[in-house]
């Protein structure tokens, strides 16, 4: 199985939409998305994740189930140092590095701050969503961290969505801390980033990132990447 996760295109955040930019980029990416052979296609019901995945569905032919817990993880928490509400995957670094909870997988959850925006149920929302996706298509998440097979299959599942709630399933589904992944990577907008499912054991499944942020369409039609999201200049070679 293929975890194919699409980060939007360039984002108009005010409208929830795109941008003229963000428009181009969808386009570029449908090109891409079309090559493929989907299972299918689920999607985020933010519009901005719907209007970069309209492109693709006319492109295709398809349609998309709309998934609430796809939506972009923007739940808030209490920075105590700055005296200010915050996104719970958006600390700046000198607080991260010395916070060794925050990458603990078992702990991050669980720490005040993250307390203070219910940050663990939350995130229990969106496990229990992804790991239903993944029991429909043959996999049944056991006790040990990783998956059952009931069902060996091959399938290419596509979901367009955000940065945040991607990194938390990523994290979700290769046992690391969600917080490291929030504050280590980054999704440039239409950016790919692929799970592949093993099974050398059988009978049992786990997943192994094959890619993290891959925008080569943009590349190779010649549209620069979006700044969104980034606090340094983008490398483009």
């Amino acid at each position: 199985m293929k975890l194919i996760f699409i980060r939007h295109g360039d984002p108009d955040y005010e409208k929830d939409s795109l941008t003229e930019k963000g428009w181009r980029e969808a386009e570029i990416l449908s090109e891409r998305v079309a090559k493929w052979d989907i299972k299918q296609i689920y999607c985020s019901p933010m519009g901005r994740a719907k209007d970069t995945c309209s492109v693709s569905l006319k492109k295709t032919g398809r349609e998309a189930i709309t998934c609430e817990w796809l939506q972009e993880f923007y739940y808030r928490v209490w920075d105590e140092q700055e005296k200010q509400w915050t996104i719970a995957w958006d600390f700046f670094p000198r607080d991260f590095n010395n916070w060794d909870e925050l990458h603990d997988k078992d702990k991050w959850a669980e720490t005040d701050i993250m307390k203070s925006g219910d940050i663990a149920r939350h995130a229990q929302e969106v496990y229990d969503g992804i790991d239903a996706l993944l029991e429909k298509h043959g996999y049944k998440r056991n006790d040990r961290g990783f998956y059952d097979v009931l069902e060996h299959n091959d399938d290419n599942i596509v979901l367009f969505c955000h940065f945040g709630v991607t990194a938390l399933i990523v994290s979700h589904l290769i046992g690391v801390a969600a917080p490291v992944l929030w504050q280590g990577m980054i999704m440039q907008p239409t950016a790919l980033t692929i799970l592949g499912s093993e099974e050398r054991i059988p009978g049992e499944a786990t997943f192994r990132v094959q890619t993290f942020s891959d925008s080569r369409h943009l590349a190779e039609a010649g549209e620069p990447m979006s700044q969104s999201g980034y606090f340094t200049k983008i490398f483009e070679g």
